[in-house]
Parts: structure tokens; sequence; C-alpha cells
């Protein structure tokens, strides 16, 4: 209530204030008339007429226009032209009723064309003097307020500038922008004062506290330089939302965020045969195994924005199927789906998934993918990534599903991990049905996936969190990385073109050394790589490689239709022969024996090389238990 009488006060006051003019600006048009000389007696009675007919009439204009719905602070043009209609049909009433009363015998024509003029003038220069004052003791108030230069002059930049002027968090000392014919001039007031390179002398000349990056189309270039100049003074970077995040085009200063890895390793945002994708999932009953993971919750994420008929999401950790439950029903409020919660390996199970569910599209993401772990486990990692996918492909095939997507690994190609080799075995199987059956088969390969669970980007970001050291395996270690928005785009994509029996390499781009990338994250974090935070390098784990391949050297790469995704022409493998593979492998994992797994393991894909021999294995395999002291 204090509040909305505090408004209401402001509002009477600014009323009076313009009711106030209106005599003067009367009296000031007697004088002009007169060549600024006295007012004759016999035009008095004129002017006592027109000022008690004008005063009411321009009360009850102002208030049927809404000229005090605004706030001064913010006087716009809108407020402007409300205040020049008002006065205008204010004049013409006020002319109207004195020609009524006395046929304006006593009133010069001229005043009335002289005080609507001054009138609109000096409320006009009222309302905008006083925004001008406001803005300037703004931008000259420090106190409390975070020092801000922007980088990028153009018409994001120009519309967070007028936002920031509502706000008390930054205040904008000046703009950097590489367009030589921007640099000199003011953006609201606010100066270009050279390009990118220019940063380091900025932060220091004007005090920066922190840089705004307003270039939602900045690359990826661009944004490493800025960062990188910020990080060696210690000053913060806070940036606008990419283009494909800024949906709706608005830009405001709650959209500000911090810098974060994936906009420095992001690529151009993938570009999706939309016609195809939506023929592809449009009214289908589509299952994602996985669905809480990483990969799995931004499949359905997406596949619910293409309406299916049904998706039904499984998993077997209940907290991650509760996430994604809550976000799609946060997202994809009209969506119908279910939640699932279950294990990939129980063939009873599954069966009863594809009975009750009946999905026609089928998303294999759910698998162990953590390399040293399932080093550390093999027989479940067998059991989880080669026996659930034969679970599921089965399903598929016995219920007639007309695609299946499994989600596949950079790691399959020339394996030296237990995990890998379970996924190219995961490849093969799915190559052999789709020989035999009505369902399509697909596969898609790809790299690691920034910030997915169990990636090297969280963990980096606790060690830094921790204070450091951020350990790095080897110092020339590099590994392919894509956006999980990207990664499940493509597979999408992949979905709606393959035909069956395919291999989609996915385009990982340029391969990322992984010292440099705990580097960046270290400046991102406003701290000095060596100074602040040390890098230690730890050795390779098991089962690791130096460099990660996408295909083998013999696979012939074949372009699609999609620039993004490519045909990998690999070795297959007769139903028959794997049948048979799967069977000894099944009774090594049965019979808990590691050494025959991995011998199946072996002949099944002979490309597998082990990283480590059995005596080491064994060794490892034995080594002491921790003890707890009770």
């Amino acid at each position: 209530m204090k509040l909305k009488s505090k408004g209401m006060s402001k509002r009477v006051l600014v009323f009076a204030h313009d009711i106030g003019w209106v005599p003067i600006t009367i009296l000031a048009a007697y004088w002009l008339r007169l060549n600024l000389g006295l007012i004759p007696k016999a035009m008095r009675p004129g002017i006592v007429e027109l000022v008690s007919v004008a005063i009411v009439v321009n009360a009850i204009s102002f208030w049927i226009f809404g000229c005090y719905r605004g706030i001064w602070r913010f006087a716009s043009i809108p407020d402007l032209l409300r205040l020049f209609k008002a006065i205008l049909v204010g004049t013409i009433a006020t002319t109207v009723m004195c020609f009524m009363i006395g046929r304006l015998q006593t009133i010069p024509r001229s005043v009335l064309v002289l005080y609507p003029l001054l009138l609109i003038g000096i409320l006009s220069a009222a309302r905008v003097a006083y925004r001008a004052f406001k803005d300037h003791s703004f931008k000259l108030d420090f106190e409390n307020k975070t020092r801000a230069l922007l980088v990028g002059a153009g018409r994001a930049g120009e519309m967070l500038v007028r936002d920031l002027e509502r706000h008390a968090e930054f205040v904008p000392v000046a703009f950097v922008d590489d367009d030589p014919h921007k640099q000199g001039q003011e953006v609201r007031g606010v100066r270009v004062r050279g390009g990118v390179n220019d940063i380091p002398r900025l932060l220091e000349e004007f005090t920066i506290e922190t840089v705004l990056i307003t270039m939602p189309s900045a690359s990826r270039k661009v944004l490493d330089r800025v960062v990188q100049m910020c990080a060696e003074r210690g000053v913060k970077c806070r940036t606008l939302p990419s283009l494909v995040e800024l949906v709706d085009g608005r830009i405001e200063v709650s959209r500000l965020r911090p810098v974060t890895v994936e906009d420095l390793l992001g690529r151009d945002p993938v570009e999706l045969d939309q016609k195809s994708v939506v023929s592809f999932l449009s009214g289908k009953r589509v299952l994602v195994t996985g669905g809480g993971g990483s990969i799995g919750s931004e499949l359905c994420r997406q596949i619910g924005k293409h309406e299916p008929g049904l998706l039904t999401v499984l998993d077997n950790c209940e907290y991650n199927l509760y996430r994604i439950d809550q976000d799609i029903s946060a997202g994809c409020p009209g969506l119908v789906f279910n939640s699932v919660l279950g294990d990939v390996r129980d063939t009873r199970f599954m069966n009863a998934v594809f009975e009750k569910y009946k999905p026609q599209v089928v998303f294999h993401a759910a698998a162990y993918k953590h390399v040293p772990m399932v080093e550390d486990n093999i027989i479940e990692g067998i059991r989880n990534n080669v026996f659930g996918t034969q679970v599921v492909a089965d399903a598929a095939k016995r219920h007639e599903a007309e695609t299946f997507v499994l989600i596949s690994t950079d790691k399959t190609v020339n394996p030296t991990n237990v995990m890998g080799t379970t996924k190219r075995v995961a490849e093969l199987y799915c190559q052999a049905l789709n020989k035999s059956c009505s369902t399509h088969f697909i596969t898609t390969r790809f790299g690691n996936v920034l910030a997915s669970a169990g990636s090297v980007v969280p963990l980096f970001e606790r060690q830094i969190a921790a204070g450091g050291p951020v350990t790095v395996t080897h110092p020339e270690i590099t590994r392919y990385f894509m956006t999980i928005r990207e990664a499940a785009s493509l597979i999408l994509q992949a979905g709606a073109i393959g035909k069956g029996g395919e291999i989609f390499v996915l385009d990982m781009g340029e391969p990322v050394c992984i010292a440099d990338l705990a580097e960046k994250l270290i400046q991102l974090s406003g701290f000095q790589p060596g100074r602040d935070i040390e890098i230690a390098y730890i050795g390779l784990r098991p089962g690791e490689k130096l460099h990660e391949e996408l295909f083998y050297a013999q696979e012939e790469l074949r372009h699609t239709v999609h620039p993004k995704l490519m045909l990998a022409s690999c070795r297959m493998m007769a139903s028959a022969h794997i049948h048979d593979e799967l069977k000894d492998l099944n009774g090594a994992v049965i019979a808990n024996n590691q050494d025959e797994a991995l011998r199946s393991l072996k002949a099944l894909v002979p490309e597998f090389l082990p990283s480590m021999s059995p005596e080491e294995r064994k060794q490892r395999r034995n080594r002491p238990q921790l003890q707890v002291v009770k």
C-alpha cells in the first residue's frame, strides 16, 4: 500500500507540474504576440477566459491520453507522442469552447497556435532533461556498481546498454569493436574506444572489473582471445547466449552468463533437415533406453519437440529418470510420455516394455562408458554393453520396430580397452541383425561429449573448485569433443536418413589437446594456469589411448546428404558366427571368468589390443583393498 500511495503521489506531482505550465505558456504566447511588450487591459478578460478553459480541458486530456502511465526516468518517444496528442486535442477542444463562450473576440488567433507549441516544447524538454540527468548521474555513480567493458557495438550491444540503464549492477564504461567505422562513435552515450586488441589497455585505463561480450554470433577464436586477455589480468568475463540459445531474440542483463568451455570449443550450430526428422518422429511411438543419461536425456528433450505420438523413457537409475521426467513435463507440457524404471539386461522386462508400449523407433543409449571403470569391472561391462544391447535389439526385431539406433563411440576403432571393444561387439551384432529382419538397425559413432556425466570437464571443474591441481594423464593427449545438443541432433538426423546397416560417423572437427582444455577451464574460473592452479600429469590410465580414432584405416568414408554425417564401410560378421562367439562370451560371463571373457572379446574383435597384459590385469585384480578401521 505504501508503494502504491508513493507512486500515486508522484503522478499527482507530475500532473500538477504539467497543469502549472498551461497558464505560463499562455502568458508567454501573449507576450510573444505583442513583441515582448506589456499586455493591454482590453486583452486581460480574454486571458482569464483562455486560462480557465485551457486548465480544465488540458487536465482532462492529459489524463485520458495516459500521459502519467510512463515513468519520467524512462521517458521515451511513445511517451512524448502521447503528450503531443493530448496537447493537440486539448488545444482544439479549448478553441471550440472559447469560441462558444465569447466568439474568440478577445483572444488573438496567434495565441492559440503559440501556446500549444510552447507547452509541447517545455513539457517534452522537462521529461528529456530529467531522463538525461538521471542517466548521467547513473553513469557517474560508480559506488557499489561493476565497471564494465562491452565487446561488440552492434545491435545486441545497443540493446544491452539500454537494459543496463534500468539496472544498477553494471556501469557501461566503454565499447570495443573491430569495425573501424564504429570506433570513435557512441552507442547510447558509451564511446567505442578501440578494437579487441585494445582490451588490455582499456582494462587498466578505466579500471574495468568485468567484460561483457555482446556478440551472440562471436566466433570461438574471438571468444578465446577475449577470455585469455581477461584471465591474464584477473578480470571476469560474461557473455550473451549464442544465437541458438537466443530463440526469442531478447537481449537483457538477466541473460548474461559466464563464458563456458562449450563456448570456446563449440562449433557452428547444426542445421538439421527438419522435414526428414519431423517425418521420422512425428506421431511415432519412441523408446529411449538410458534416457536419464547425458545423451539420452538430451535426445528425449529434442524428440519431445518433434511431437512423437508417445515417448517412453527407460533408465535403471531412479534419480536420473526423475530428473528427465521433470524436464520433459516442464519443457514439453503437451507430450504424452512414460518414465520406466528398469534394466535393459532383463529379457522378460524388455519384452514386456515392447509389448506394452510398442515402440516404432528405438534409441539405445544405455551403456557403461567410463573406460577405467569398465577396465576394473570387465564382466559387468560386457553384461551391460554387449548383452544389454542384444536384449534390446532382439526385442526390437521380435516386436517389429521400424528403426533401431545404436549410440556408439569412437573408442570402438582399434580398441585398447574393454569398453570400446564391447561397443564394437554391439555394432557388429546390430549390423548382423539388420540382414535378417525388417527393422532398420543404424549405428552412430562419435567422440567425447562436453560436460557429460563422467567426462573430463566436470572433473576439472571440481578440481579447480578445490584449489587444484588439475590432473591430466599426458601432455600430448587429445580427444574429439562436441556439445550434447549437437550430438543428439546428429543422432536424430542419422536415424532419419539411415536405411539400415550403416555406421554413421559424426564430424567431430579437430581433436582438442586436453592440456589446453585444462588451461582454458582454469582461465574461465578466473585463475592463471601454473600460478594459481597447477596442472599435474599423472600418466595414461589402463585402456587409454594417446589419440582416439573415428574410423579404421581400411574403412572408406563416404559423404551423406548431411555435411556433418559420414558413412563408414566397415568389416561385418556373419550372423551365425557372431551368435556362436556370443555364446562363448556369455558362458565366460556367467562363470565370472575374466580371462576367458577377454579371449572371447578378442575372437569377436581381432583389432582389440589390450593395454594391459594378463599378468598386469591379474595383479590389478589382486591389489590390496582398503580396510575400514572401526
